[in-house]
């Protein structure tokens, strides 16, 4: 589900979140300025459920 992960990602790069460099296989590791801290990006991003993880870790309200 390539559009799940491309509307988290412009959902994290509104809210001022940043690519901070690639992670192993298909993961990116970004960070959020909310909480000051990173978390790591599944590109292939298939669940909604994992989508408002991501969401919760980068200080963000859910919406999917």
């Amino acid at each position: 589900m390539a559009a799940l992960y491309q509307a988290l990602r412009e959902m994290l790069l509104k809210s001022g979140c940043t690519i901070a460099r690639q992670g192993k296989g298909s993961h990116e590791i970004w960070y959020s300025p909310v909480t000051n801290k990173s978390f790591t990006v599944p590109v292939t991003l298939a669940s909604r459920h994992m989508a408002n993880v991501i969401l919760k870790q980068a200080g963000l309200e859910k919406s999917f």
